[in-house]
């Protein structure tokens, strides 16, 4: 029971998309929408928000310092944005072709075990876990009672009685309120079959990404990782450059749409694991900025921005984490808003997450979609870049159902200037999961 698996899409993992490559993680104060979406800003996504808050810090704090990391507040922790004279385009493209270190220790880890463990997280959640083998995972969402994304999240079963699971720092508070109140009535009512819930507070997370990931992070195991799958994860010592063995949690996954782990490293072995994975020469530090723009070209949503609690995960494109065997409209435990849901699955959302292609200047997020015409409002652009791998101008948002197909013409409204635009099917960037 403790460390996972990463997010095929999801966490689950996260970073800002801003007005700026070189700024994308904290820039843009305005978010424009369609009356029927608005997205109010996560919190502490602006430095200033908080002004007199007290940032967290990862295990890697002073780590990132000593490698000249610019820190910015996210998600209330100091965060490296990018490391020296490094530029976004340069890390961002060293990680589709080498591979990058990203710390994601600000997410939370948890660790939930008891002989009813997954009888209480189907309460929770939409997905079938039942159908999980051992060390397997799967991303899902915490629901509202409205059907609404709480959090995005990765769930590694490693038994019936134990999962670990990862979820959002800038949802914390409102995870850690949602579960708590939902357990302790679990709890109330299964006297002698209770859950424990834990929280690995000051665990690193360390997300290794890239073609080169494998060949640099199997130097370091006696674990054979050709046998470690995409979505699958496995408990194995890493030997550090100073002679420690830790034991670690490595899961085969990311936030980027390349091969990749995420390993997650007791507190006071976070730098040796680090200083060990960047000695490797094809092994570069990147910060929360080429993060984005990663996430974006693999069409992964940042929560906050392409999903909150407004959204269902039809309308988020997301269908695919509900459990076939849960879409019956009597199956129990029954999940948070599952009316809304099968009705939507059914009749279809009145409006879906898409990607588009814009041409000219890019698209960010706020900026408006209208019809082919430019006349009719039928959408709003929740995440954009101008996309280092593909060269064109890629974005993600959401647009009214019928108009959702992809090819579809579209205008966006950019600067006060309607610029041509069009549907695409996403990622934008092919994957390159190792299955």
């Amino acid at each position: 029971m403790l460390p996972r698996l990463v997010r095929p899409t999801a966490t689950t993992f996260h970073v800002l998309a801003r007005r700026s490559l070189a700024t994308s993680a904290v820039l843009a104060q305005v978010r424009h929408s369609l009356p029927s979406f608005t997205l109010p800003p996560p919190p502490s996504a602006h430095p200033e928000a908080h002004p007199q808050q007290q940032l967290k810090k990862t295990p890697l704090y002073d780590f990132h310092v000593q490698h000249k990391a610019k820190m910015v507040p996210f998600a209330g922790y100091s965060m490296p944005l990018s490391y020296g004279e490094t530029g976004q385009t340069t890390a961002h493209n060293h990680v589709r072709s080498d591979a990058g270190l990203f710390d994601v220790s600000h997410m939370l880890q948890h660790n939930f075990t008891g002989p009813t463990a997954q009888e209480f997280l189907l309460t929770l959640c939409p997905s079938s876990l039942d159908s999980l083998t051992p060390f397997t995972s799967t991303l899902s969402v915490l629901l509202n009672e409205q059907g609404g994304i709480i959090d995005d999240t990765i769930i590694t079963k490693h038994s019936d009685t134990s999962f670990y699971v990862v979820t959002n720092a800038g949802r914390a508070d409102e995870d850690k309120a949602h579960i708590t109140q939902k357990l302790n009535e679990w709890n109330a009512a299964h006297k002698g079959q209770e859950v424990k819930w834990e929280t690995l507070d000051g665990w690193g997370l360390l997300a290794l990404q890239g073609p080169k990931a494998k060949d640099v992070l199997q130097r370091m195991t006696d674990q054979d990782l050709s046998q470690v799958k995409f979505g699958s994860s496995v408990f194995a010592d890493i030997k550090t450059a100073d002679g420690q063995v830790v034991k670690c949690h490595i899961a085969r996954g990311g936030y980027t749409g390349e091969d990749g782990f995420e390993v997650s490293v007791p507190p006071q072995q976070t730098v040796a694991v680090s200083n060990t994975m960047t000695s490797h020469p094809d092994v570069m530090l990147i910060g929360l900025g080429a993060r984005d723009s990663l996430r974006l070209e693999a069409g992964m949503c940042l929560y906050g921005h392409d999903l909150d609690e407004s959204v269902s995960p039809v309308e988020g494109g997301l269908a695919w984490v509900i459990g076939k065997d849960r879409r019956a409209p009597d199956a129990q435990p029954a999940f948070p808003g599952k009316s809304r849901i099968l009705e939507e699955l059914a009749k279809g959302p009145s409006r879906r997450r898409v990607g588009f292609e814009v041409v000219g200047s890019p698209a960010r997020e706020g900026c408006k979609v209208f019809d082919a015409l430019g006349e009719k409002e039928i959408g709003v652009i929740t995440s954009g870049i101008p996309s280092p791998t593909t060269g064109k101008n890629i974005a993600m948002g959401y647009i009214a159902s019928g108009s959702h197909k992809k090819g579809t013409e579209v205008k966006v409204e950019v600067r006060n200037k309607l610029r041509d635009a069009v549907v695409k099917s996403m990622p934008f960037v092919p994957a390159k999961y190792f299955k």
